[in-house]
């Protein structure tokens, strides 16, 4: 992928899955006088009563680890579309939805912005009321500066509203749906993070989120995802899962788990402290075999998430179950609301 762009690498995938694939183009932006294609992915059961998971990619352009994540279980797909059956067993049982490449005009210029300088994970239309960190929570003073939110009234950017339209049409009308957003974070652990970023109260389904951690490292013991929600680390305003997931809520009874994984990149600078001085390198693998040992271990936890969502049935709490699991994650996630507390 490194060799040719990421638009190329998606088209090539993309004609490999032929006509097991529905493919549609949600918009193009324009980077640097090219018109560059959004593309959306799906395969299996379009059913709305069967679960859906979402696979998201490219929002910030530095981070292009995260897009290759996304494109190498999607390759991975298509081609054993051609001749795994058990395969094609799942996917009457399951949606999978694919955006590998959100921000491609970011991608292209190698920035963690899109190319109107909108760092697209504080573009969306929620703010906290609690303190953020200074910049880095999201800043309106100048799209020359990291984590510009974008100008105040004005709607959302182009790639942010072809997400929340993916959303709306394939995942919302669904009782179960989640979402995986792959990035990499400037951190020594991978993490698996949820909802809210603009805010520490608890989200609606904690209890489903705490019951799919116990699944997760029931299953995949021998990873070390560190699964939290994201206010554990810090608050952001416009945060865009946090907007989708708040939209979910206006359906009673679905279950919407939106994730985002943050592959740690001090791992890859220590290994190559010279990656340090390149602004690629602080936040992907630059050596290939390290690439391609990224792209071969979080194939699993992609994998897992499917298979977790086709059979959620058996294990989303329920009654005092689900209870039981809220007040786990409460106690492990957010002791400052437990009685006798002191920070």
């Amino acid at each position: 992928m490194q060799r040719m762009s990421h638009l190329d690498a998606l088209a090539k995938i993309i004609d490999t899955g032929g006509a097991h694939f529905q493919t549609r183009t949600l918009c193009e932006v324009t980077c640097q006088g090219q018109r560059m294609p959004i593309h959306v992915v799906a395969m299996g059961n379009p059913d709305p009563e069967v679960p859906a998971v979402g696979f998201f990619g490219g929002f910030h352009g530095l981070e292009r680890i995260g897009a290759e994540v996304v494109m190498a279980y999607l390759q991975n797909l298509s081609t054993r579309l051609k001749w795994d059956t058990t395969l094609h067993r799942q996917l009457e049982s399951v949606r999978l939805v694919f955006m590998p490449l959100v921000n491609p005009g970011g991608l292209w210029r190698g920035t963690r912005a899109n190319p109107n300088g909108v760092d697209l994970m504080r573009n969306a239309p929620v703010a906290s009321t609690e303190r953020v960190p200074w910049l880095i929570g999201g800043q309106r003073i100048s799209p020359h500066l990291p984590w510009f939110r974008g100008e105040v009234d004005q709607p959302m950017e182009a790639e942010n509203q072809a997400v929340c339209e993916v959303i709306a049409s394939e995942f919302l009308p669904r009782r179960f749906s989640l979402t995986v957003d792959c990035h990499s974070g400037f951190g020594v652990n991978d993490r698996i993070w949820f909802p809210y970023a603009h805010t520490r109260v608890p989200i609606e389904h904690l209890a489903e989120m705490h019951a799919l951690k116990d699944l997760l490292q029931e299953t995949l013991c021998n990873y070390r995802y560190i699964f939290e929600p994201q206010s554990r680390q810090y608050l952001a305003h416009g945060d865009l899962w946090d907007h989708v997931y708040l939209c979910s809520q206006q359906q009673s009874g679905h279950v919407f788990l939106p994730m985002t994984l943050e592959m740690g990149s001090w791992t890859w600078v220590k290994k190559n402290p010279r990656q340090f001085f390149s602004r690629l390198g602080m936040f992907n693998p630059l050596i290939e075999h390290r690439q391609q040992r990224v792209l071969r271990r979080h194939l699993p936890l992609l994998e897992f998430f499917v298979r977790a969502a086709s059979s959620h049935l058996r294990w989303s709490p329920v009654d005092a179950e689900r209870e039981q699991h809220r007040e786990r994650a409460l106690s492990q996630w957010y002791p400052e609301l437990q009685p006798g507390f002191r920070s």
